[in-house]
C-alpha cells in the first residue's frame, strides 16, 4: 500500500468507524493531565491509524497526540506526520456530531498533504498536495467516494464576512481581532472543521488566539492552504510545524480565506 491521498483518506474513514462505534454506546470519559478530555474512542482510533500508516510507509515517522501524552515521541527528519484521531473530544463528549479525524503529512515544517474527516457528518476533506484540495459526502463504513467536489476558497463578500469561532476557545481577544474587520455573521463550529470551512468557502476567516498542538492543526492547514487560503501566525508568519524546542505547539495564528491580513 503506498502513502496517497486516497490511503490516507481511506485510513480517516475506518478510524471514523472505530470512533462511531464508541460514539453510538454510553462510553466512559477520564480527564487527562492537562485537563483535557480522553475516551476510549481516543486511544483506538490513534492505534488503528499508527497501524495503517506504518503499512502503507514503514518508515514514516508520527507524531501522535495520544502517543506523545503517554511520553512517545519519535525522533524524525523533515518529513513525517501529525496525527489527532479524535479533534473535538469536547464536541465528542456532547455528541454534536462536530469532532475530526486528522491525519497530516509534513515536509520542512509545511503541510504538504492532509485528510480531516468528520464521521458523524459524513464530510471528508483531503489536500492531495499544497494545490490540490477536494471533498466529498463519505459514510465510516463505506469506500473513499469516487464523486468528489474541489475545494477553493470563496471571494470575500461585499457586505461582511463571516467568522469562524471555537465552541469550546471562543475569548474576548478573539472578538477584540475580529473588531478589525466588517464581519456580518459568527459561526461557532468545533475541531479542525473550522480550517475546513474556509477551505470550502462557507467562511472566510478564522483567528484562533490561545494555545493549540500541532496536531490539532496541520490536517486542517493543509486542506485550507491547498484550497487558496493562508494560516498565518499574528506577525505574518507561515504556521509551521516540526517545532520540537516549544514542545509541538502553535503560536496564535490566523486562517485567512480571500482576507487580506489587518
Amino acid at each position: 500500500m503506498a502513502l496517497t491521498p486516497d490511503t490516507l483518506a481511506s485510513i480517516a474513514l475506518a478510524a471514523g468507524q472505530e470512533i462511531m462505534r464508541i460514539y453510538r454506546t454510553d462510553f466512559a470519559v477520564d480527564t487527562k493531565l492537562d485537563k483535557s478530555l480522553l475516551t476510549e474512542a481516543d486511544g483506538l482510533a490513534e492505534a488503528l491509524i499508527l497501524a495503517r500508516l506504518a503499512e502503507a510507509d514503514p518508515d514514516l515517522k508520527v507524531i501522535a497526540e495520544e502517543s506523545v501524552a503517554g511520553g512517545v515521541i519519535p525522533e524524525h527528519g523533515t518529513r513525517f506526520a501529525l496525527v489527532d484521531p479524535l479533534d473535538g473530544t469536547k464536541e465528542f463528549v456532547a455528541k454534536n456530531g462536530e469532532f475530526t479525524v486528522n491525519i497530516a503529512i509534513i515536509e520542512h515544517g509545511r503541510a504538504v498533504m492532509g485528510v480531516v474527516y468528520a464521521p458523524a457528518l459524513h464530510r471528508l476533506f483531503v489536500a492531495e498536495s499544497p494545490s490540490s484540495a477536494w471533498q466529498a459526502r463519505a459514510a465510516p463504513d463505506g469506500p473513499v467516494p469516487a464523486k468528489r467536489r474541489p475545494l477553493r476558497i470563496r471571494r470575500a463578500p461585499a457586505g461582511g464576512l463571516s467568522a469562524v469561532a471555537s465552541k469550546s476557545h471562543r475569548s474576548p481577544e478573539t472578538d477584540a481581532w475580529l473588531a478589525r474587520y466588517q464581519v456580518s455573521e459568527i459561526v461557532a463550529a468545533g475541531s479542525s472543521l473550522k480550517f475546513c470551512l474556509v477551505a470550502a468557502g462557507e467562511a472566510d476567516v478564522y483567528p484562533r488566539l490561545g494555545r493549540t498542538m500541532e496536531w490539532d492543526t496541520a490536517a486542517g492547514q493543509a486542506v485550507v492552504e491547498a484550497a487558496g487560503g493562508r494560516v498565518l501566525t499574528l506577525d505574518g508568519a507561515p504556521l509551521l510545524y516540526g517545532k520540537r524546542e516549544r514542545g509541538y505547539d502553535n503560536p496564535d495564528f490566523v486562517v485567512y480565506g480571500d482576507v487580506s491580513p489587518a
